[in-house]
């Protein structure tokens, strides 16, 4: 009896061992988590796609992290003999990396909703901005530093609306910061033009009056020129007979500086020389720089106004070719070539030529 007990001992152990340990290889077997990496690198390429390394860096440096360790863990215990495996650390890893991938996801698409919205907003306060400005801008002379600050601002515009597109919503917005403050010397620039001409009114009041007054005691003609509304009137004997439109410097709204700044010269002149055929049709030379243009171009020499390498210029006429309405010539004042005809029947050397940036006296 004891020896069939020990027979039996001895055949039962190692066949029950067998089967236990062929259980536990078939069950290690299936444990390793290996769709749980492939399902966690799926997820950090789809949040790494969606931009989530710049928008969700924490969760996401977290999330990838999470798996290099918990592929290591992995890696390490299919390296181990199979009763030892034990791959409770990187199912954990993996799975964690997997929840923090998603979470990184969508944490970067409410970061860019939001970006997206802020942004568009932004664009379209930019966009109206411009449009008052520019409704404004047209109602003036040129003012050619408003007029670069405004294109400084309308291609800011165009760049961010481009970088929506591209979704780099930080770049755009730093575009519309750059168009804002371009927009904001615009009307730092129209603002100082108005408080000179504010400053200045009495003056060109008082050089239009003195033109009719000296027209008048001499039965004279002679021309004043109002830049602001962009005509030019013939006036004899203190009266005005006939008004012309002109087309002027493209830089109008400043008083003539230096050569070269576009600005048409602004103070009272003479026709010198009369050009019956010219560039531009026929001229009629004025004696810019008279006196007062020279005294005014030392002082901003030497108060460094302008460079030190500028030149007063000359050459200043009022000449045919207008007609463009628009503010396109070098400084000169130009008339179509049929008003040109009207106006050399009437004016010869000598006669007086006023030019103001605006009066708000008139006979």
């Amino acid at each position: 009896m004891k020896s069939r007990l020990r027979l039996l001992f001895a055949v039962a152990v190692p066949v029950g061992l067998a089967i236990f340990l062929l259980a536990l290889v078939f069950y290690q077997r299936d444990y390793p988590p290996t769709a749980v990496q492939a399902n966690a690198k799926a997820a950090l390429d789809r949040a790494a796609r969606g931009g989530a390394a710049r928008y969700a860096a924490d969760d996401y440096n977290q999330a990838e992290e999470a798996f290099k360790k918990g592929s290591m863990a992995l890696a390490y215990q299919n390296g181990r003999f199979a009763l030892l495996r034990n791959y409770q650390e990187a199912d954990t890893l993996l799975a964690g990396a997997m929840q923090l991938a998603l979470k990184a996801t969508d944490e970067t698409q409410a970061r860019i909703d939001s970006l997206d919205s802020l942004a568009r907003n932004q664009i379209d306060d930019l966009e109206r901005e411009l449009a008052l400005c520019r409704e404004a801008l047209d109602g003036t002379l040129t003012n050619f530093s408003a007029e670069r600050y405004w294109a400084t601002s309308e291609l800011s515009l165009k760049a961010a609306r481009l970088l929506i597109v591209k979704a780099e919503y930080e770049d755009a917005m730093g575009s519309i910061a750059k168009g804002k403050k371009a927009l904001k010397q615009v009307v730092e620039a129209m603002a100082e033009a108005a408080n000179h001409e504010k400053g200045n009114i009495a003056v060109w009041r008082t050089w239009v009056q003195d033109t009719l007054g000296e027209s008048r005691a001499n039965g004279s003609y002679a021309v004043i020129v109002d830049k602001s509304i962009h005509k030019a009137y013939l006036v004899n004997g203190g009266t005005v007979v006939r008004s012309y439109r002109c087309d002027l410097g493209w830089n109008s709204a400043e008083q003539k500086y230096f050569q070269g700044d576009g600005a048409t010269p602004e103070g009272r002149y003479k026709v010198t020389v009369v050009k019956r055929a010219s560039k531009y049709y026929r001229a009629l030379l004025l004696n810019y720089p008279n006196d007062l243009d020279k005294r005014r171009f030392a002082e901003n020499k030497h108060k460094g106004v302008i460079s030190r390498y500028a030149r007063i210029g000359a050459l200043i006429e009022i000449h045919g070719g207008g007609g463009r309405d628009q503010d396109w010539t070098d400084g000169c004042i130009a008339f179509t070539n049929k008003d040109m005809d009207s106006i050399m029947k009437c004016v010869a050397a000598g006669t007086p030529v006023t030019i103001v940036r605006r009066s708000d006296r008139w006979p």
